[in-house]
């Protein structure tokens, strides 16, 4: 009698020994089955550019078109497009004792990708550029230019008998580089001294009129070679005031 209790005993065990065991198993497996399906996402995808039908629907409240350059920038063959826009503050209204009224608002640019079926930004900095009303001292204030030519954009401060400066700017890494600077200083028909910066290069080359006296013809240039640092190619979108600007390298 004792064997047969002792063998019921054991076989209730094994039997409850299993049961515990299959309900750790149905357990475990509800846990797995109600884990959240995580969606991937991905850093790279980014909303396409917006494509507008005219030039003019990028200019942005509070300022006008004021002139406007086209050219191929991005060397796909198509026209692209340069809107020069001035700020439209009464307050930058100023009446001159000589000149009377001026509007020194300043002046900004706007570049635009031809995509065929409209426009889209490519570049915009709206107050980069001074008024057209600045004071010249006793001669004009220098005069804004730009062209686009060969692909570059070249933005230009003519001076008249004084010379001039130039900027040249590459469209690269989705803005303008500056590549190059070129300027000239004249004393009337006379070149005093000639610049040229090509930033990729790193070289600065110097013509300096060594001849004080000379008349048109008879300039005398000593010529300078200097190596700048290397530097991180500067944007247009970066640019605050072109009047306070120096790329000279010294």
């Amino acid at each position: 009698m004792n064997k047969n209790l002792l063998l019921t005993v054991f076989v209730l065990i094994l039997i409850g020994f299993s049961s515990c065991n299959k309900t750790k198993e149905k357990t475990e497996s509800v846990q797995v089955s109600e884990i959240p399906t995580v969606e991937e996402v991905f850093e790279g995808d980014t909303a396409s550019a917006e494509i507008k039908k005219r030039p003019e629907d990028f200019i942005p409240k509070g300022y006008v078109p004021f002139d406007t350059i086209t050219g191929d920038f991005n060397k796909d063959g198509l026209e692209d497009y340069i809107l020069i826009i001035k700020g439209t503050d009464k307050s930058k209204v100023i009446t001159d004792e000589y000149r009377g009224k001026l509007d020194r608002n300043r002046r900004g640019i706007i570049a635009l990708i031809n995509k065929n079926d409209g426009y889209e930004l490519a570049v915009k900095n709206y107050d980069c550029f001074s008024s057209e009303n600045e004071e010249g001292g006793v001669y004009y204030a220098p005069e804004l230019d730009l062209e686009i030519k060969n692909g570059k954009l070249y933005i230009a401060y003519r001076h008249g008998r004084y010379g001039y400066w130039e900027y040249t700017f590459r469209y690269q890494n989705n803005d303008f580089e500056l590549i190059g600077y070129d300027a000239s200083s004249n004393r009337g028909p006379v070149t005093l001294a000639e610049t040229s910066i090509n930033f990729l290069t790193r070289k600065k080359i110097v013509n300096q009129n060594t001849n004080d006296d000379a008349d048109v013809g008879e300039e005398v240039f000593e010529k300078t070679e200097t190596k700048l640092s290397p530097n991180k190619l500067l944007r247009l979108s970066d640019i605050s005031d072109f009047d306070e600007l120096d790329v000279s390298g010294d």
